[in-house]
């Protein structure tokens, strides 16, 4: 095996990605750099500094090996084992969803109804690695965090990343959403659920191919188990408690509706940075009816 150093590696196996998965050069240069990364356990700073280090054989072939899962299309974020996530660095693996950047728009409207100070119930429904959970945890160290998922595979990756970020006010659960939460409320539900519909195209493209169907599909509309969370959290919820969801690009209305149907009141949505709502939600009781604390 001939020797290459960091540089030829970049431009050589850049220009592949690039032709191989359609990307652009930049995003190509860049997902060449993370396999780099992961392979010298080294940051993005170190690559562009030591352009000229040669890889020993092992590295070399520990690269093209990832390089190879990566051309058939394999997510980087599997195949590095983790992902940043609202500032945070969690662990995922084919049993969790990769996080996505539009969720943390999920996670900032949760904080928004969180305070800094004082016992704050939060529930997260289908938690897969933790993503969401663990990043309101973290940013609300006085909050109680119960973390819920119908997979064990995801739950044990959850609890890594529970112990990575020292985390002790998290507790995680197997449950079939609420059929383990049986008299629990809270004052914040969450939930990222599945959302695309049966037999739609967008699950046979892209990364999404490697991900869980379970944590992807649901019913014919996708609206299946956002229907199902809204029957169910009520009953979990306490007084002036909130329920957010993260949907489908074009399903914010419908969202609206389903919670409006079941009796929530403040009900708004919230768009992403390109303007797409993302974020639905609505209140247990009206905020404007909270008595006077005169």
């Amino acid at each position: 095996m001939s020797s290459v150093n960091i540089q030829g590696i970049l431009q050589h196996h850049s220009r592949q990605l690039e032709a191989a998965l359609n990307l652009d050069s930049n995003s190509a240069r860049i997902e060449a750099q993370c396999l780099l990364q992961a392979v010298l356990q080294v940051n993005r700073a170190y690559l562009l500094t030591h352009p000229e280090q040669m890889l020993s054989d092992a590295q070399q072939a520990r690269f093209n090996a990832l390089f190879e899962r990566r051309l058939s299309g394999e997510p980087i974020a599997y195949l590095r084992g983790e992902r940043e996530f609202y500032g945070l660095t969690f662990q995922v693996s084919p049993a969790t969803l990769i996080p996505r950047p539009e969720t943390e728009l999920l996670v900032e409207q949760a904080l928004q109804r969180i305070p800094q100070l004082g016992i704050c119930r939060v529930l997260d429904l289908g938690t897969g690695s933790g993503a969401i959970a663990l990043s309101i945890a973290h940013a609300r160290p006085y909050a109680e965090v119960v973390a819920v998922d119908i997979s064990p595979a995801a739950l044990e990756v959850a609890q890594i990343n529970v112990h990575q970020l020292k985390l002790g006010n998290v507790r995680l659960l197997q449950s079939d959403w609420f059929t383990a939460l049986r008299g629990e409320r809270f004052d914040i539900i969450v939930s990222n659920p599945p959302y695309i519909a049966v037999g739609d195209v967008h699950l046979e493209q892209g990364d999404v191919r490697f991900e869980p169907r379970i944590a992807l599909a649901s019913g014919a509309n996708g609206l299946q188990d956002i229907g199902h969370i809204c029957v169910q959290a009520k009953i979990h919820l306490n007084d002036y408690g909130w329920l957010l969801f993260e949907h489908g690009y074009d399903q914010a209305a419908q969202v609206r509706a389903l919670l409006q149907q079941r009796g929530f009141v403040e009900v708004f949505s919230a768009p992403d940075l390109a303007g797409i709502e993302r974020v639905t939600g609505g209140s247990s009781r009206s905020l404007r009816s909270r008595p006077s604390s005169k």
